[in-house]
């Protein structure tokens, strides 16, 4: 690349630090990813060599996170980028590259059963791993599930929809939240990758799939990374074949020796219901990430994302309010509300 536009004076500091505290002068830089935090990613080559650089500005993303969880999941055996190099002071990681090829990219019909098997297999492995292996992953804890699902009134409903609830739809809503934490709960806790999902996952030639953007890891309910594999904010399957996919896995843990007591339709409604904590959360979030930060091209998920929400609430007598409510009071603002924002 050429030299970084002045205005970006942390990527001159990357540049300068790829270059001459690693020794990489005369290889190059050039974008590789960004993701819907702070961090910025990089791809450096030189010949035919290609390594990753992470930016993460050390007032807004910690990179102790990010190298805990590595270590953790390497000791899994499972196939993360390994740190070849780190400047925590300035916030800077150089990465070994798993390549390009997206998850997104590649689940075409005919190969998606493949791709899920060998994430499934990978989940499970995760899944597997004690409280000791997993590292000293933060609680998914009561107060982080109700604080995620508070963004969708104060984001999506208020900033995006221009919705103004009443005291009567805010209690509703503190039904629905407390339902859906208390059901996250009394789910077995497990290590949980916290966006594991298609754009977090890349098609590698062995040891599929390579795993990425797991910082944020938790310890908390057994089917979380279920949903956002198989409920995607970014990709849908037929009801049908995601239910399918969903009791496989149930039974891939059973056989795997894990204490799973719970029956088919009992797991089934965890998957649901956290489904459906997870979209309220990514229905704020996408929204947040429009009006806070500028970026709008998760915006155009926005409509999945709602849809996942109405289908779950709309199966369970706890979440029927909420299911009115979407159809009376949400469906009518939405689109023009889209329309509004993507001018």
């Amino acid at each position: 690349m050429g030299l970084p536009d002045a205005s970006d004076s942390r990527l001159g500091d990357l540049t300068r630090w790829v270059f001459e505290d690693l020794g990489f002068a005369g290889g190059r830089i050039e974008p590789a990813s960004a993701d819907a935090s702070f961090r910025r990613y990089f791809r450096v080559t030189r010949g035919e060599d290609a390594y990753i650089v992470m930016d993460a500005p050390p007032e807004k993303e910690g990179l102790g996170p990010f190298l805990s969880v590595a270590r953790s999941l390497l000791g899994m055996g499972l196939n993360v980028p390994v740190v070849l190099a780190k400047d925590p002071k300035r916030g800077f990681l150089l990465l070994s590259d798993l390549g390009k090829r997206q998850y997104l990219d590649e689940l075409v019909d005919a190969a998606v059963d493949g791709l899920y098997a060998d994430a499934l297999d990978a989940l499970s492995v995760m899944q597997a791993a004690d409280r000791a292996a997993a590292g000293d992953l933060p609680l998914y804890s009561h107060a982080l599930l109700m604080r995620e699902m508070e963004l969708l009134p104060q984001w999506f409903l208020k900033q995006h929809l221009g919705l103004h609830i009443s005291t009567a739809e805010r209690g509703m809503l503190d039904r629905l939240f407390e339902a859906l934490a208390q059901s996250a709960l009394e789910q077995p806790a497990v290590f949980v990758h916290r966006d594991y999902h298609s754009r977090n996952l890349l098609v590698t030639p062995s040891h599929n799939p390579g795993i990425l953007d797991f910082q944020d890891a938790v310890w908390g309910p057994v089917t979380y990374d279920l949903v956002s594999l198989l409920k995607d904010c970014y990709v849908a399957w037929p009801r049908a074949r995601v239910r399918h996919w969903a009791v496989q896995y149930r039974e891939q843990l059973l056989a795997a020796g894990f204490p799973l007591r719970a029956s088919e339709p009992q797991f089934i409604r965890w998957f649901d219901l956290i489904g459906l904590q997870r979209h309220i959360k990514v229905l704020g979030i996408f929204a947040r990430l429009f009006y806070r930060d500028g970026k709008s091209q998760y915006l155009h998920d926005l409509p999945r994302v709602l849809t996942y929400t109405r289908e779950a609430a709309a199966d369970y007598a706890e979440t029927a309010e909420f299911c009115a409510f979407i159809v009376e009071r949400i469906d009518p603002e939405f689109q023009s509300a889209q329309q509004r924002a993507l001018a």
